[in-house]
């Protein structure tokens, strides 16, 4: 029996529930289909409590991949992975950003059809960039992704996503979002907006149709004569130089012809679908402390492994009780770990991931 008076199977069902649907309808739909009384409250409550148990075991999960190093299962032939952040609201009418990785594999597909990305999953974390990169090591731990060969990472510029890239996989193939390529370029023409020109809309067509299908090493000069008469001169420099540095990103002919996605659509959709699908209903604001906690939920519900991440929080409030809302210094929302792992150390340095140090260290010892 878990604490409490509620039963194991109630909680799992509320707990499930509350997962998929704002905690009313929730409560609503398991008394209709029971025909026995639940509150909105007390699913709220019971799927609270299962995620803050689920978010521990993740957060030890975690600091046991960065104290033991453990072996890396085998990663599939290709592997995708795409990060981005999607916006959630919070009490007070604040604003924040949930990061999300979403994985896949890539399935060889003919030659003239897009490339078929399959087995997705997702992590998804309102924390820091420095933050989520820990946070994620138990899912790439689990899909192999040190293993895999090559990597595919379909993102657009940010900074932060660049370093998690940088940390997980420096060498992954980094392809740049071609939506937010083409988005650049529609800004340097002008072709933007409804003041846009016949002429300039024109030139966007066809720049579009040859990044796509030349890449942009093809037009970078087109692009700079473009950028060099921009009416905004330095809007004009700073959206050339963001694209000239970018250049082998947009080898677009080259990824496809390798059966490689060009759009970050599988974590676009994932923001929408594990995200924003249950934290941003109409009216919703939620705590900072209870973001978190449903958004593993939301990851278990949305990568096929409900069953597995009950079972573990379950073990977990049987053998520890009940997770409170303990907020660490370093993890805005994260219970306190678990008391009888080591405190979780320092994210190591980019150049030194926990499972790059674990295959020299085997080396090392080969050699020796």
């Amino acid at each position: 029996m878990l604490p409490g008076a509620v039963t194991p199977s109630i909680q799992a069902h509320a707990a499930h529930l509350g997962t998929w649907l704002p905690f009313a309808r929730a409560a609503a739909m398991r008394t209709t289909v029971t025909q026995v009384p639940i509150s909105a409250s007390t699913v709220q409550r019971l799927t609270e409590t299962t995620g803050l148990a689920a978010l521990a075991v993740a957060e030890a999960e975690a600091v046991l991949i960065q104290a033991t190093w453990p072996p890396v299962p085998v990663g599939p032939d290709t592997a995708v992975v795409s990060v981005d952040g999607a916006m959630v609201p919070l009490l007070g009418g604040i604003w924040a950003e949930v990061k999300t990785v979403a994985v896949g594999v890539v399935e060889p597909a003919d030659t003239d059809q897009p490339a078929a990305i399959t087995h997705l999953s997702y992590v998804s974390r309102l924390v820091d960039a420095q933050q989520f990169q820990t946070d994620t090591l138990g899912e790439l731990h689990r899909r192999g992704i040190e293993r895999a060969g090559p990597v595919v990472a379909v993102t657009d510029g940010a900074a932060w996503i660049q370093g998690w890239l940088d940390f997980h996989c420096p060498a992954a193939v980094r392809i740049l979002d071609f939506a937010h390529a083409a988005q650049r370029l529609a800004v340097l023409g002008q072709a933007d907006g409804p003041s846009a020109t016949a002429a300039t809309r024109d030139w966007f067509a066809v720049m579009q149709h040859r990044l796509k299908k030349e890449g942009m090493a093809a037009i970078e000069a087109d692009v700079t004569t473009v950028a060099s008469i921009h009416p905004d001169i330095e809007l004009g420099r700073d959206h050339l130089a963001y694209l000239v540095k970018r250049v082998d990103q947009m080898a677009y002919p080259t990824f496809q012809a390798a059966g490689w996605p060009i759009g970050s659509g599988i974590v676009e959709s994932a923001n929408k679908r594990v995200v924003e699908a249950r934290l941003k209903g109409a009216g919703m604001q939620w705590a900072r402390a209870s973001v978190n906690p449903m958004l593993v939920l939301r990851n278990a519900v949305c990568n096929d492994r409900w069953r597995e991440v009950w079972a573990t929080s379950t073990a977990h409030i049987r053998q520890h009780g009940r997770v409170g809302r303990t907020i660490t210094p370093n993890h805005p929302s994260a219970p306190a770990p678990v008391p009888e792992l080591p405190p979780p150390a320092p994210p190591p340095p980019a150049q030194v991931h926990p499972w790059r140090r674990y295959g020299q260290k085997l080396s090392s010892r080969a050699k020796t």
